[in-house]
């Protein structure tokens, strides 16, 4: 469930839409704390645990 599926119960309408003070502060709060995770990021974390397994193996012979 995102959030652009959540239904505000002040104002029945989407939070997402931002129809009431509450919609807005409720939106704002979600944008601020979501976690983004860049594609870079992602690469970056995959080739450090692919040089630490080529590392492991190494030792291991």
């Amino acid at each position: 469930m995102g959030s652009e599926d959540l239904v505000c119960a002040r104002c029945s309408g989407l939070v997402i839409e931002g129809r009431c003070p509450t919609c807005r502060a409720s939106r704002e709060y979600l944008r601020r704390n979501s976690v983004t995770i860049s594609p870079q990021l992602i690469l970056a974390i995959i080739a450090i645990v692919m040089m630490l397994a080529a590392l492991a193996v190494r030792h291991a012979t």
